[in-house]
């Protein structure tokens, strides 16, 4: 299980534990966390769970992939370096302490 935090825009924090297997994104919807949309449900077939990655882990994340990188270009306002779809982000214990900040919208 990892703690992870996510951050609304407006800056409220939601600080929740979310079981190994999981997505993030799956950790926000099951929790009632508002600012990830997660349309597809998960499928890479969107952007609407884009969050920025705090920038102390953006290196301990695993390497954004080519489909990821392409529904990327379609979020609001991407950030090349912190910018990842939470639905390909799998929890671990790895992930205990991940500080995530959702943008001002989804698209």
């Amino acid at each position: 299980m990892a703690k992870i935090t996510y951050i609304e825009h407006n800056g409220t924090e939601h600080v929740v534990d979310v079981p190994n297997g999981l997505t993030v994104m799956e950790g926000a919807r099951d929790n009632g966390i508002p600012g990830i949309e997660a349309d597809c449900g998960g499928a890479c077939a969107c952007s609407t769970c884009h969050v920025y990655v705090h920038p102390d882990w953006v290196s301990k994340l695993p390497a954004v992939d080519p489909m990821e990188e392409d529904m990327l270009e379609f979020a609001f306002q991407p950030d090349t370096e912190r910018s990842r779809l939470t639905c390909q982000l799998k929890v671990t214990d790895a992930l205990d302490g991940l500080v995530v900040q959702m943008p001002e919208k989804q698209i």
